[in-house]
């Protein structure tokens, strides 16, 4: 389903099935709501499960500007949950994607009914507009960007981190869906790495100061293969600043615990979305 936001921005939204109330996936930065499925069946069977392609990721397209703000995918959260009956939607969020459900709660309150993230980037407000460059950029920018086939692209990832310990059918999902065929034959990355770039350094990224009138119960979930680094690092103080707000943690998982172990993850968010 072709979804307007702004900035004329044209947003793919996946009906991916299921019954119940509706269940929004919101992805991480350059990924796309295809790379999600394998946790499809467990979700769907409590609620219609829809996932968005964020703006200028998966089959969505780019704002007109070029410009990356994170306010922007904040609107666009708002654009599909209007396209599904306004809400309030229970929401399962990663990264980028969980942050940006906060946000669109921010400016529309009401519109989550709970919400389940894992290792959302709501960062301490020293943070966000930190100087220099972003490390987390510089790698995107270093992302090989094309393939000759989808079976090479899988090929190169299952055998190096950090995609190397996502489970088999998640990262197939994510070649399948990430990657879009050129006219030669070769496969090119959907979301461009200049572009994932760009959404890393993006401004306006909601920090934890933002959070404390957010009432929506939400689950702050976390990994600890990798330490307190990062978004998890921070995640303890989301959970606090939030008024309902739960840490829940998964020590063997990493920032990509929902490609890991998407049955555990999508086994949780359920339990707790459908409460």
């Amino acid at each position: 389903m072709r979804v307007p936001s702004t900035d004329g921005v044209e947003l793919e939204l996946h009906d991916l099935g299921g019954d119940g109330p509706p269940l929004l996936i919101a992805h991480a930065t350059g990924m796309c709501a295809g790379a999600y499925r394998p946790m499809v069946p467990i979700l769907g069977e409590r609620f219609h499960v829809w996932a968005l392609d964020f703006r200028a990721h998966g089959d969505s397209t780019p704002p007109a500007t070029g410009d990356l703000a994170w306010p922007g995918m904040a609107a666009d959260v708002v654009a599909v949950v209007d396209a599904i009956g306004g809400g309030p939607v229970a929401g399962f969020g990663h990264s980028m994607g969980g942050a940006s459900l906060v946000a669109a709660e921010l400016r529309r309150p009401g519109l989550l009914a709970r919400a389940f993230l894992f290792e959302p980037i709501i960062m301490p407000s020293e943070w966000a507009d930190a100087a220099g460059a972003n490390p987390m950029a510089a790698a995107a920018r270093r992302r090989r960007a094309s393939f000759a086939s989808r079976d090479e692209a899988l090929g190169r990832y299952a055998r190096r981190p950090p995609l190397g310990v996502w489970r088999a059918d998640a990262l197939a999902a994510y070649v399948d869906a990430g990657f879009g065929d050129a006219a030669d034959g070769t496969v090119a990355l959907k979301c461009t790495p200049e572009d994932e770039a760009r959404t890393f350094e993006g401004a306006g990224k909601t920090t934890i100061d933002d959070v404390g009138t957010v009432a929506t119960p939400i689950v702050i979930a976390r990994g600890g293969r990798e330490g307190d680094v990062g978004p998890a690092g921070f995640a303890g103080s989301v959970a606090e600043a939030l008024p309902a707000g739960e840490l829940r943690r998964y020590p063997e998982l990493s920032h990509f615990g929902p490609f890991e172990d998407p049955h555990l993850i999508a086994t949780e968010a359920v339990a707790f979305l459908a409460n």
